[in-house]
Order: C-alpha cells, then structure tokens, then sequence
C-alpha cells in the first residue's frame, strides 16, 4: 500500500484535535509537516515524531514529498491555501465551511479538475454516531415519507472566548461554524431545498458576532429546519424527525468531540460510540416505542477514503462541488436575515 506524506496548514483546535489525530490513524498517510508559528515544536514531535514545523506554508507548497495539503486556518484565509496548494500540484482537503462564497468555491473545484487533483472538504460529521443512525433510519423506509426535520446543535457557553471564531471578521460566527454540519447534513438526506428562511442574531452579552440562528430549508411537503444557540442549558433533541409512519427522537452529541478534547485517540476502547442514555427512540404508526443502539461514529472513515481517492482514483468521501452547496445555502440564509423574506434557492 503506497502511503503518502500530508501537509497541515494550522494547528489550532481543528488541526490538533480533529485532523492530526485523524490523519496520524489512517496507516496510509503520514502526517509529515505542519505549518503553525503557534505550535509547540517539541510537544508537536512528541505526539507525530519525525513531523517536520514551518513557520509558513511555503515549505510544505515547495517539498515534492508532500502529496496531499490540508487546510484547518481561519475560514477567510480556507481560498487562498487551497488555490495556493492546487497549484503546486497538491491534492487538498479544507475544513468546513469550505470557503466564504460560492464563486470562490466554483473557482476551486474548476482549478481541481484542469490540475487533475483531488479537492475535498472535511464535513466530519458524517461521521457522527447519531447522524449515522438518523440516516440509516431515514433510509430504510421505517418512518415513511418525512414531512418535519429538526436538527440542533445547542450549547451552554454564556462567556464569549477569544478567539479568531468570535472576532468580527469575515467567515466568523456560528452559521459558518455549526451552522455548516447542519446543513451538510440536511443536504445529504434531501438533497438541495426549493427555498431558504434564516434569522441569525447575538444572544450573548458582549459577543462581537451572531451566536444562534433559525434556519427553514423548504421542500415543499417537508420541513428541514435547523437550529444552534450558544446559550441553552438543558438541550433538547438534537434530532426530532417525523414521517408518515413513525418518528424518531434523538438526545445527546456525538462523544468523538470530548473523546479527543479529553486526550483519546481514535481507536482506544469504546471510540466512536454512544451513552447508551442517549440512544435513539423510534414510535411507530401504532404507538409502540423502541430504543435502538447507535451506529458507532468514526471520523477516520473521511481519511480512509482520501486515500482510497488519491490511489485509485475513487470519488472523495466528501465531493468538493457538495460543500458549494452548504456555502449557497449560507449565502441564501445570510440574504433573507437581511431582507426578511423567504429566499428560492437557485
């Protein structure tokens, strides 16, 4: 099996604790530079040794040995490292949200194509043990036709961090943030909505930029509507999904997150898989409710197929051109918040 040496733009929370740990468990690539000014280089060779630190991108853009860039730095600069990388003949993978325009987004995916090189986009969630659940029930038929869908992606943090996130500045905020997964996934159980409705506003005291939003996709005889705070205490279902024959309520996050925040690594005993408090409750058309165990979430599953990709050539496990279409639905959902009306998406 050829392994393939990788270049990480950024080593920030979302290079250290969701793509380094995840490019390191995937034997097929070696996680061999990264780029950061911030990062501890001793502390950075005793978790990947023989990892190589830059000041700046540039040495990883001109190393022949680097095959594949990841870009995890603050959403406004995701366009530029990604042109930058394309062009020195890397394939690429950027964080969620892709980029900060669908143009931009289109202008990538068309350089990906003329280079010949694989572009993709880490929408990690997925992964997620609940999402994989959701999906699995969605697509076996048991609800029937879904006519109401709501996600969450609530939190409890009433003091503003510092950080880029949370700055007024271009990409900021928790509709490109969180607002992103949601959407991601919505879109990959029903595909592109006829119309888009959003208000985004700041709860918090102090907070420079929005930190909760409303969001409606319009399917016409179905509703996606997705919703994230920064101040909710006692969260509510993070999925509540009706069909003609039965619904499905789900509480309680993907534990990936905290596994990693909390110094696990993929593979350790009981990855990926959820409390069992949290598991999923099906009632049928009959009234007759179950519980059922959730699919095991594994975010190693985005790495695997980025190899299986670049090696032979397999469509990416996240296709560049689905990410444009969370950043169109952001745009829409930005343009009705201003204008106060029910966006069509085309």
């Amino acid at each position: 099996m050829q392994r393939y040496n990788v270049g990480l733009i950024g080593y920030g929370v979302g290079g250290a604790i969701f793509h380094a740990p995840m490019i390191a468990a995937t034997p097929s690539l070696r996680l061999a530079r990264v780029a950061s000014r911030s990062a501890d280089p001793d502390a950075l060779t005793r978790a990947y040794p023989g990892v190589t630190r830059d000041d700046t991108p540039q040495a990883m853009l001109d190393d022949p040995a680097i095959a594949l860039v990841v870009v995890c730095t603050p959403n406004a600069s995701h366009y530029a490292l990604a042109k930058a990388a394309l062009q020195a003949g890397k394939h690429v993978v950027v964080d969620k949200p892709f980029v900060l325009s669908s143009a931009e987004g289109e202008a990538l995916v068309a350089l990906a194509k003329e280079q010949g090189l694989l572009l993709s986009v880490y929408h990690n969630r997925r992964w997620d043990g609940d999402f994989l659940t959701l999906r699995h029930t969605v697509a076996s038929g048991e609800l029937g036709p879904i006519h109401t869908y709501r996600a969450h992606f609530d939190r409890y943090s009433p003091q503003v961090k510092r950080s880029w996130k949370s700055e007024a500045q271009p990409g900021s905020g928790v509709l490109w943030d969180l607002g992103s997964h949601l959407i991601d996934q919505a879109l990959q159980l029903f595909g592109l909505p006829r119309a888009v409705t959003a208000q985004v506003c700041i709860q918090r005291q102090g907070a420079q930029v929005e930190d909760a939003f409303e969001l409606v996709l319009d399917y016409g005889d179905r509703k996606a509507m997705l919703h994230a705070s920064a101040l909710v205490r006692a969260p509510g279902p993070r999925y509540e999904v009706h069909g003609a024959q039965g619904s499905f309520i789900k509480y309680g996050v993907d534990t990936q997150e905290d596994t990693l925040k909390g110094g696990g690594r993929p593979g350790d005993a009981g990855w990926g898989h959820d409390l069992p408090a949290n598991y999923a409750t099906i009632t049928g058309a009959d009234g007759a409710s179950r519980v059922i165990a959730s699919i095991p979430g594994d975010y190693r599953t985005y790495y695997a197929g980025i190899h299986q990709a670049i090696a032979e050539g397999t469509p990416p496990p996240v296709a560049a051109e689905d990410a444009v279409a969370v950043v169109r639905v952001i745009e829409c959902a930005y343009r009705s918040h201003r204008e106060r009306r029910t966006i069509d998406f085309a």
